[in-house]
């Protein structure tokens, strides 16, 4: 439990080094978000400062991701300042949210927060001292880190549409054929279930990170343990979008389907299974962003399941829901192809292990786990562009195969940090050599 007015600190993390890190990558962060204004002022779209703007003084672009921003700041405070800076954000989004309805603008939260961050970031620099500046420091720079990658990532989607007009959709579901067309399968699943289904999905895959900051505050809960969910979300949101100018595609529903508006091959998805089998890259004229290879929506979804394996019972089942329901979502609206869910989970599984149990240090266990990941991913993308007809051709060979893969870094990403101490699988795993983390920490991971 957090003792009233002393800062949450923990005794097995170099002190400073929290705070360091973070202000490094929020210099880069920045950066980029200057670099990226320019070319999204140059492009005619909103660029990720236009867009902090507006979450300072218009009307913020997302509801929640300011909100769960202010959620890892508060992590740095003593409890009386968290109940202060609270207050202050709900005032002051208050305010804004009065004077934005009666001038007959839109209802949206968003600024307070935003405000108070910034406060606490300003406050811990000149004013703080010690572990209060350090701890504080650290959640205002992971708090803005999120928001910030979310304002890039919008900006980067642009991007891929910009440089990258023509796409791999056609090698991508003639591989995806092997599999018995999934989406196409979940696609008619997710008609089935009519309106009440759709909106659990839907409101599942658009409030993933709402979730993944429920998980990351209850790792926090007693300070800052040597690795949590935030640190593999962001490296996953930071890593993953650049295969989307290598492996450009756009979801069966944009390229198959009647989200392209006239842009798409033809009105085949969810009913028709398109039956060509010469595939070829084709210019897609519509706005949709070359975001599917690979679904980070599956890679982010799997990082929160297996940062809940440890925690309470409700915190489990929480985290497999969260999974099962955006594996089903991102298939069923036709956003992903089911060979993009696989690179995701290969993508996951590859940067979790370079990151978790740092007390292990680098050790031949995560070097192998690590090169091992790096290149199943790589022969997974090629064999999906210069394969396809081959593994449609001949499934019985081809799926064992895929599946073997995959099978293989989660199955040695499981020996590695999850097999019971004793057994032949920890063995291998190198678990019998670890250090074994906290027993709190290690609930929450």
């Amino acid at each position: 439990m957090l003792i009233e007015d002393s800062p949450t600190t923990t005794p097995w993390r170099r002190p400073g080094a929290g705070p360091v890190i973070a202000l490094v990558a929020a210099v880069a962060v920045a950066v980029a978000m200057v670099v990226l204004q320019v070319v999204a002022g140059r492009s005619g779209f909103e660029g990720p400062l236009a867009s902090l703007a507006r979450d300072f003084a218009g009307t913020p672009k997302s509801m929640s991701v300011p909100w769960a921003g202010l959620a890892l700041g508060l992590v740095g405070l003593t409890n009386r300042q968290r109940i202060v800076a609270l207050a202050a954000a709900l005032g002051i989004d208050l305010v804004f949210l009065v004077g934005r309805l009666l001038t007959d603008g839109p209802f949206a939260v968003g600024n307070g927060p935003t405000w108070v961050l910034t406060g606490i970031a300003v406050l811990a620099a000149w004013r703080w001292t010690g572990a209060q500046r350090s701890s504080a420091l650290l959640g205002a720079g992971l708090g803005a880190l999120l928001i910030a990658a979310t304002k890039i990532g919008d900006v980067w989607l642009q991007i891929t549409v910009m440089t990258r007009p023509a796409v791999l959709d056609q090698y991508v579901e003639l591989a995806d054929r092997a599999f018995g067309a999934p989406s196409w399968v979940m696609g008619q699943v997710v008609d089935a279930l009519g309106p009440a289904g759709y909106g659990v999905l839907h409101w599942v895959y658009i409030e993933l990170p709402v979730a993944a900051i429920a998980v990351a505050l209850y790792q926090l809960r007693n300070g800052w343990p040597s690795h949590h969910l935030v640190r593999t979300f962001l490296a996953i949101g930071l890593i993953g979008p650049l295969f989307y100018l290598l492996f450009p595609v756009v979801g069966p529903d944009f390229a198959f389907g009647m989200a392209g508006q006239g842009a798409q091959l033809g009105d085949y998805w969810p009913t028709v299974i398109p039956t060509g089998t010469d595939p070829a890259p084709f210019v897609f004229a519509g706005d949709a962003p070359r975001n599917c290879m690979p679904s980070l929506h599956t890679a982010w979804a799997l990082s929160i399941f297996v940062h809940t394996r440890r925690g309470p019972w409700w915190l489990r089942w929480g985290g497999a829901f969260w999974l099962v329901c955006t594996l089903m979502a991102t298939l069923g609206f036709g956003y992903h192809y089911a060979v993009d869910l696989i690179a995701g989970v290969v993508l996951c599984l590859t940067i979790e292990s370079a990151l978790r149990d740092p007390e292990r240090g680098w050790g031949r266990f995560r070097i192998r786990l690590v090169v091992g990941g790096a290149v199943a991913f790589a022969a997974l993308l090629a064999s999906y562009r210069y394969l396809a007809v081959p593994i449609a051709a001949a499934p019985v060979v081809s799926v064992p195969v895929i599946l073997g893969v995959a099978g293989a870094v989660v199955l040695g990403f499981y020996a590695t940090f999850f097999a019971a101490p004793g057994t032949t699988l920890a063995r291998w795993g190198g678990r019998e050599d670890a250090i074994e983390p906290r027993a709190h920490v290690t609930r929450g991971l």
